[in-house]
Parts: C-alpha cells; structure tokens; sequence
C-alpha cells in the first residue's frame, strides 16, 4: 500500500462540497470515481479542508491509500486523463509516508473571498464572486476586521449546524485589499468553525454598507443571531494549508 499526496483545483459551482453523499458529485466522489479508473480502487480520500457546495479550490492538499507502486507521475497523469472531463484536476502529486495526514498533519489553512463591488453584474466571474453593487466602505471593515484577529469564542460567527467542540478559534489574519472593483478578503488560521469565514465576510458587508453592527458586541453576545448574513458560497476559495 503506498500514500500520495496530491494537490487539487478545483470549481465548486456544481459540486456539493467536500464530502460524498448521495445527493451529487462531490471533490471525494469525483477523485474516487477516478482513482477507480485508474487502479480498480475505490479509497477514502482525506482533505485538509471540507469545503461546501459552491465553494471553490486553488491548491487543496489531500492524500490516499492504493496499492501497488506506481510513481507520483504515473498517479498524476492517469487520474488528470480521467478528470478531463471534471471541474477538478490535479496539480502535483507525490508519495509520502503512511503517516502523513493531510487534515491532522495541516499546521494552517488559507482562505479568500472575492467581492465584484461594481453596479454591472458579473458575467465572466459569475459563480466566482459576490456582487455587490452598492459602494462598499474598504475602512470601516478593516477597522472592523481588526477586532476578530486573535483567540476569542467564535460562536456568533459559525453555523447552526458546526460540530465543533469547541467555538473558541485563533484566527491568525485578515487583510481586506482593494484590486479595482474586486474587493478581496483574506484568512489565515490553523482552523475554521463551519461556516466562519462566509458568516464574516457577510458581517464585515454589511458594516461596509453603513449597519451598525458592534464586532466586540456581537463576540460577547455568542448568538448567531446578532451577526450579520452568510455570504454566498460562490465567492470563497480554499487558497491552501501549510504543514
């Protein structure tokens, strides 16, 4: 049996995230289905992040278990041959020991989200970005953002249905960068509660659009109720994880 590490891109508009289930394709069902082709194997396939429906991938890390052994290469080119037709694709792969573990082993994951804040609609970044048409206020939300760096209990911020143990997170940075009518925001931590990054992004919005929603109130507060909307899915990227 021998591990591989692989990196993998991919467009999350017509998939259901991460995790495979029975209600559509998913990265783990499409990656399964072609390691299948391949070798006759159907393995788990573990990644360092478990992304939703709609939510997109520059260079997610994940490892799987085949047997035989074939070289790093070989696995690259015959599961690409087989994902020709797929919204994933395979960057780099390598072998690596049987103990590495792409989630457990993950020392920080990176995220973007991508706001077009633009009176136009999308139609190149459709299904790439969240539009907002209204003029967004970029020092308002840094100022804002500001207060979540750090340790604090993130309850306000994650999903109704996060299975967490815990909602205590260190968010390592956020940097908030204005290219054009792009508006970029960018996470760093070594973990993320279900949901957090799309809760805040739809907070730091709103605050940009003049609300007035307190950071320090809504963190005391620990309800989800007292933050702001979830941003849509299409404009958050996994951008990559550090081991």
């Amino acid at each position: 049996m021998t591990r591989y590490k692989v990196v993998l891109e991919y467009d999350g508009t017509d998939l259901i995230g991460w995790q495979e289930n029975r209600q559509g394709p998913s990265v783990q069902s499409v990656m399964k289905d072609a390691i299948e082709k391949f070798c006759g194997a159907r393995p788990d396939i573990v990644g360092a992040g478990r992304t939703d429906a709609g939510v997109h991938a520059v260079a997610m890390t994940a490892h799987f278990d085949i047997n035989g052994d074939h070289s790093a290469q070989t696995v690259m080119r015959a599961l690409n041959f087989y994902l020709t037709e797929k919204p994933v694709s395979v960057l780099s792969c390598e072998v690596v020991s049987d103990e590495f573990n792409a989630r457990f082993d993950c020392t920080a994951r990176h995220y973007k989200y991508i706001v077009l804040n633009r009176g136009a609609a999308p139609v190149l970044q459709k299904n790439r970005v969240y539009w907002v048409p209204r003029k967004l206020n970029i020092d308002a939300m840094r100022v804002a953002a500001e207060k979540l760096i750090g340790n604090h209990d993130f309850t306000s911020f994650r999903a109704t249905q996060c299975q967490a143990k815990s909602p205590i997170k260190t968010l390592d940075r956020i940097e908030i960068i204005q290219n054009g009518d792009e508006i970029i925001f960018e996470f760093s931590a070594r973990s993320f509660l279900h949901h957090m990054v799309r809760n805040i992004v739809g907070t730091l919005i709103e605050i940009g659009l003049g609300k007035p929603y307190d950071i320090d109130e809504i963190l005391a507060t620990r309800n989800r109720s007292a933050a702001g909307p979830t941003a849509p899915a299409s404009g958050l990227y996994f951008i990559h994880a550090d081991y």
